[in-house]
Parts: C-alpha cells; structure tokens; sequence
C-alpha cells in the first residue's frame, strides 16, 4: 500500500512537473559550426517551438571532434529538460563505430525526442564523365575498377559514407579522396580531377544547373521536388538503398519522462508549421516530427545500416 502511495506521489509530482515545464530559456546545442544544415534546422524549428513552449530557446554552436565535444557536453548536462542538443547521423549512427573509444555511451546517455528532419544525398558525376544514370555509371566503373575517383568532405563525413555505401551495394572499385570541407571537394570535382561525390542539394544543385556535373540518382527513398526527372537509387536496380542526412532533439538520459513527451509534442508540431515546412522545402528537405519512440527506433535502424558500412569499409576517425 505504502508502495502504491509512493508511486502514486511520484506521478503526481512528475505530471505537475511537465505541466509547468518550462521555467526558464532552454539551451539547445548544435553539435557542428554555424550556417550548415544542423543550424539551419535547429533555429526554425527553435524559433516555432518558443510559441510552443512560452519560453525561449538559446541554439549554441558547439563545434570540435566531429559532434563529440558538444555531445560529452550534453551527456553530463543536469537532466532536467533546460540543456537539449541536435542529434545527427554522425553522432548517434557512425561515430559510435568510427571512433576506437568515446567518453559516453550514445545509447546509455541520451534520450530521443524527436525526428525533425531527413535531408536527401544526392550522387553526381562530372560532366565528362560518360555516364548518364546509375545504371552506366556502374557498368563504367566495372568495366575500369579503380580507375575512378570521388571526393568527400572528409573522412567519415555524409558523402564519404554515403559513397562507401553505394561501392557495397553495387560492388563497384572507387578511389576515395578526402578533403578538408565541401569547397575543396567540389573545387577539384568540377575541374575534373575526381569524377564523382555525394553531398545534399543545396552546395550542388548550382553546378548541376551550370551544366557542370550531372545527378545519377538520388539517394533517398523517394525522388526529389526538386529534380523529379532523376531516379532514386532503389529505383535503378538496388531496392532498399537509402542514404540520408537526418536531425533530432535529443535529451540527458534521466530527463524526466513528462517532459520529454511534452518536447516532444511541441518539436512535432513545430517541425509541421507552414514556416519550417516552407524554409526544409528549399533544401529538399523533408519534415518529420517523431514521437520520441519512433526516433529511438529510427536510430536503431541507422546504427545498424552505418556500422555495418564503417566496418566493412575499415572507416576510422582521422
């Protein structure tokens, strides 16, 4: 009886908790430098959920290690709801296998909120390349195994991985190139010195207009707005093919569960207004706005699809 009461307080307590929450601004870390994609969809959907929430939301930029400085940070945070951070396919689905050792646990030390949103990749080749999908790239590159080079923004980053898993599932021989950001790596492929790589939209679709490289496919689950005349991946011959960039709010483990749904609802909603929806559309991006069950089950799923391919690809952390 004594038991029941003490739950029965606890709930109450807890409830109370989440309808008051929040108190105070809400800190929301960028684990990546300002102006790229994660800030981009951290501050719309910050600026929507402050409706939401009553209060404000303070986005910090957190760069360094390849997310892990700002997800330490995060990890040791108070779990109390006020300390929040973006959630990346770098942080949560391949750093975990990239990297020898971590100073927290992905899993045990971070509680999922939201899915905001998916971010397609696309793969492109330079113009003088004689390929004009996904099928003849694949059938050039057997007939000439290693003769072919792609850039990346490094080693371990979106395109590299996103190409690593295209050679798997294809079977196809390609040279790796890293460089030091998307610049650089586009620098070389429209002077034709690499013949492909794989990035968003937005740092490509200029050259692609320009006539300077042309898109093979798409490497999401479905085609793009934007250019709907391309094929997907899965739809050339490799069904279940998927490669995306993606972006949640994550919390401290421990974060009481009330208010982790009450985030959550509001993330949803926000990640859904007409202004989020308008500013993810430019990038090609899609809205999501998870429950915090169905963003744990969706990095499941992608720490599964990315370990396998660091592995197999031997991909570690510079």
């Amino acid at each position: 009886m004594r038991f029941f009461l003490f739950t029965l307080v606890l709930l109450f307590c807890e409830t109370a908790k989440a309808q008051s929450f929040p108190l105070k601004p809400i800190r929301l870390v960028v684990p990546f430098a300002p102006g790229g994609s994660s800030s981009i969809v951290a501050r719309s959907v910050a600026a929507e959920m402050e409706k939401g929430l009553g209060q404000p939301i303070v986005v910090d930029n957190k760069p360094g290690g390849g997310g892990n400085v700002a997800m330490l940070e995060a990890a040791k945070a108070e779990p109390d709801g006020y300390t929040l951070i973006i959630g990346h396919i770098g942080s949560l689905a391949v750093n975990p296998y990239m990297y020898s050792k971590l100073p927290f646990d992905t899993d045990r030390d971070f509680a999922a909120v939201s899915l905001l949103a998916i971010v397609p990749s696309i793969f492109v080749v330079h113009e003088a390349v004689p390929a004009k999908d996904l099928r003849e790239f694949v059938a050039l590159a057997k007939k000439e195994p290693g003769r072919m080079y792609y850039g990346s923004a490094g080693n371990g980053s979106a395109g590299h991985l996103a190409m690593e898993y295209l050679k798997q599932t294809t079977g196809i021989d390609i040279q790796h190139v890293p460089y030091k950001g998307t610049g650089p790596n586009l620098t070389d492929l429209i002077a034709g010195r690499t013949q492909a790589t794989a990035a968003g939209t937005p740092p490509l679709m200029p050259h692609v207009k320009a006539g300077k490289l042309r898109v093979i496919a798409v490497g999401a689950a479905k085609r793009l707005h934007s250019i709907p005349e391309v094929p997907t991946v899965a739809e050339q011959g490799y069904p279940g093919f998927e490669t995306t960039q993606w972006y949640g709010i994550n919390a401290p483990a421990k974060t009481p569960e009330a208010v982790i749904q009450r985030l959550a609802m509001v993330a949803a909603k926000a990640a859904k207004s007409p202004k989020v929806l308008e500013r993810f559309s430019a990038d090609d991006a899609e809205a999501v706005g998870s429950t915090p069950a169905e963003y744990a089950a969706f990095i499941k799923n992608e720490q599964a699809r990315w370990s396998k391919v660091v592995r197999t690809a031997k991909i570690k952390a510079d």
